[in-house]
């Protein structure tokens, strides 16, 4: 294959996803059939064939959006918190605009598709919150006492709950909007007083990290100083 075809299958298959993410968001899982994601793309369903194995492929390429689609907009911090702050205000915004995220989301919500490994997302996004924690743990971030494992999931539970709720009254418009609650509730329960101090919450700063990650986005202006508790 040269390198035209080879430019030509990587758009092809690409296109397939984002049209198996449109049809998957609207119709679910169990509804959704190869032949609609087929006249969705504009191809055939050999197509369909010759890039993936079956409609599972298809759901689980776009279920794996879900830890991929926000990692180039997050950059270390020197407040480990903030990185969580980060995760989850970066993926707030994403659900708010990218239709590959939406439709990771819906699949992994989707209680009809019991094809696919739904759990996964869930235990990765927990295990990602749980490595944060630790390190801010060491680094002397948190209150005496913290359940990490218990906080890494309740954060995640939480946001889905939040996400499905938003999805359902705003199709996702204000979010980002209750991310920023629910940060303001859970981040003074765990985090000492000068890190709190130092987090930024606000409901846009998700919008503000993927603009900055953006080729010519200019310089990050959404890093966090270290609190003076911390430095040293």
């Amino acid at each position: 294959m040269n390198v035209t075809k080879q430019d030509r299958a990587a758009r092809t298959r690409q296109k397939l996803i984002e049209a198996a993410a449109i049809v998957f968001d609207r119709r679910g899982y169990e509804a959704t059939t190869l032949g609609e994601i087929a006249t969705a793309a504009g191809t055939t369903k050999g197509a369909i064939y010759f890039h993936f194995r079956n409609k599972d492929d298809l759901a689980q390429i776009i279920l794996a959006e879900q830890q991929q689609t926000e990692e180039h907009a997050l950059r270390p911090q020197p407040v480990k918190l903030q990185e969580l702050v980060d995760s989850g205000m970066v993926f707030a915004e994403r659900l708010r605009t990218d239709p590959l995220v939406r439709a990771s989301v819906r699949l992994s919500l989707d209680q009809q598709a019991t094809d696919i490994d739904r759990g996964g997302v869930f235990r990765a996004w927990r295990d990602a919150n749980l490595t944060i924690l630790e390190e801010a743990q060491e680094r002397g971030e948190l209150r005496c006492h913290i359940d990490l494992l218990a906080t890494a999931e309740l954060f995640v539970g939480t946001f889905a709950g939040l996400q499905q709720m938003s999805q359902l009254l705003s199709d996702y418009d204000d979010l980002p909007d209750r991310v920023t609650v629910l940060l303001t509730h859970l981040m003074p329960s765990i985090a000492v007083p000068p890190v709190l101090g130092v987090l930024d919450m606000c409901a846009q700063r998700g919008a503000r990290l993927i603009a900055a990650a953006k080729p010519g986005g200019g310089e990050d202006t959404a890093g966090v100083e270290e609190p003076a508790a911390a430095q040293g």
